[in-house]
């Protein structure tokens, strides 16, 4: 890796990481979305799987970038990349407007609501987790 002379790496080094790293957790999402597919207007298990499991991993690694690996692309690759290509609040919010769209409105509301309460809560557990299991450093 190619380094700056204040340790930084350089932007081609980041667009890189981000971009290998968004191809493997777009890939990810795909295929939860193929092994558990949906009709418009359907409950959407797995982009709701699929944001609340990345805002928990999302959780984990700051913990692990911010008090453990001090590497400077492992943020880049599997915070931006991977966990950002993994995530998808755009589909999110077609899948609830499809949802508005296709009969009553309280499912589309729990939906809606829903989603956003368990991917923050996620990232909580996700740092508490991780700070619980990882040893003190002394």
């Amino acid at each position: 890796m190619s380094t700056r002379a204040s340790g930084q790496p350089h932007l081609l080094a980041v667009v890189a990481a981000v971009a290998v790293g968004g191809i493997v957790g777009a890939e990810a999402r795909y295929g939860l979305a193929v092994g558990l597919p949906h009709v418009p207007g359907a409950w959407a298990w797995s982009t709701l799987i699929a944001n609340v499991t990345g805002c928990l991993l999302i959780g984990v690694l700051m913990v692990l970038v911010s008090e453990r690996i001090r590497h400077p692309l492992v943020r880049p690759l599997l915070g931006v990349g991977v966990l950002g290509g993994y995530t998808t609040f755009s589909t999110y919010t077609v899948d609830t407007l499809a949802a508005f769209g296709a009969g009553p409105a309280g499912p589309a509301l729990l939906y809606l609501v829903l989603t956003p309460v368990l991917a923050v809560a996620a990232a909580a557990v996700g740092v508490a987790g991780a700070r619980a299991l990882l040893p003190d450093r002394a």
